[in-house]
């Protein structure tokens, strides 16, 4: 079985963190969100992947991943360009799958539980899909799935009146048949071909789609609360580890990841769950709270932090508390005269600087 990453989209509700690059990388406790879908795959027994790369910065993709050798996988490219969706993307992969039954996960989804059984289900049956199911609270934001007697009978994209709570999650098994069934398809009203739409016409062609619900949780980040709601939910599962130096008097409580050449200064508090990358400076006097990922080659002082994600390669000293904030690559933090209230909030893109 092969395994197809879907690496594109436009990411508009994660500007201006995705003007410079796509949404996938960003990092969910230091890694990006793409890796999740990689590791779930290779833990599938699945190493035989190809990304789907998209219009925005896909060469940063490319230099990040490689060939995949360094992740124990082989990976293919595969150019989409702009989005025309998801069964757009789908029908590219025919060449490469060439024959074989194959995985597609959208690289925006974070999920606990992996698919291992979902893959050896798919296997040993000879559905033409396989789709995970997860409950929902906003079924108007998603594919959804009408089940009736444990059997799939409709699928709807983004309904106004959903039938069911059953989203699509964003992980679908398939075999050849699909690809019949994409060319099919008509443009949507978002002039998409829409992967719901196809699997809608293997259920009409009477053909099997089996489902799955997701054990554990699973984020669909698209909005960055989603996101640190996923950081949360991956920190929360980290086990403690310190690779760098604590100073004196640093209090520390919770789960808390040190990496190599960090360096924590005296009078500083770590509250976990946090994880603190390589070759950072924490403190003096810094508060590092819940639920924060910083990210490599970091300055962090005099500073309160708490439930962000703080992307690398920044500066940090503004005698302010900062919290629930994603702070892109490069940003620098200081103060200035004016003093604005406590509690800043802030989305912030690459290579920016701030004097608060």
């Amino acid at each position: 079985m092969k395994g197809v990453i879907l690496h594109g989209g436009a990411g508009t509700r994660l500007r201006p963190l995705t003007h410079t690059g796509p949404k996938q990388l960003i990092p969910i406790a230091n890694k990006p969100m793409s890796l999740y879908a990689l590791e779930a795959l290779k833990d599938a027994g699945i190493t035989d992947i190809a990304i789907i790369l998209g219009s925005l910065a896909p060469e940063k993709v490319q230099e990040y991943y490689g060939d995949g050798t360094k992740f124990g996988v082989n990976i293919t490219y595969i150019h989409q360009g702009e989005p025309k969706g998801i069964a757009h993307a789908v029908k590219l992969t025919e060449p490469y799958v060439n024959g074989e039954p194959f995985i597609v996960f959208l690289a925006d989804n974070v999920l606990k539980g992996g698919i291992r059984e979902m893959v050896e289900d798919f296997k040993d049956s000879q559905a033409a899909a396989e789709i995970a199911l997860c409950h929902v609270s906003n079924p108007q934001s998603f594919g959804i799935a009408d089940v009736k007697d444990g059997k799939i009978v409709r699928l709807v994209e983004k309904p106004k009146n959903p039938q069911s709570d059953l989203a699509l999650v964003g992980i679908y098994l398939f075999r050849g048949q699909v690809f019949d069934a994409i060319r099919r398809l008509k443009p949507s009203w978002r002039n998409e071909l829409e992967i719901t739409d196809a699997i809608q016409t293997l259920l009409d062609d009477g053909l099997e789609v089996r489902h799955r619900l997701v054990k554990g949780w699973w984020k669909d980040t698209g909005r960055p609360e989603d996101i640190l709601e996923a950081n949360q939910l991956v920190l929360s599962e980290l086990s403690s580890y310190n690779r760098g130096t604590l100073e004196q008097d640093v209090k520390t409580s919770g789960i808390i990841c040190i990496g190599e050449g960090t360096v924590v200064r005296v009078g500083t508090t770590l509250r976990g769950p946090l994880i603190l990358g390589k070759n950072c400076e924490i403190g003096p006097d810094a508060y590092v709270g819940p639920y924060t990922s910083v990210g490599d080659n970091t300055t962090v002082r005099n500073t309160e932090l708490e439930n962000s994600i703080v992307m690398g390669e920044c500066r940090i000293e503004c005698k302010k508390r900062i919290v629930d904030s994603l702070i892109g690559c490069g940003t620098v933090i200081t103060d200035s005269m004016n003093s604005l209230p406590r509690g800043s909030r802030f989305i912030i893109g690459e290579n920016t600087i701030i004097c608060l």
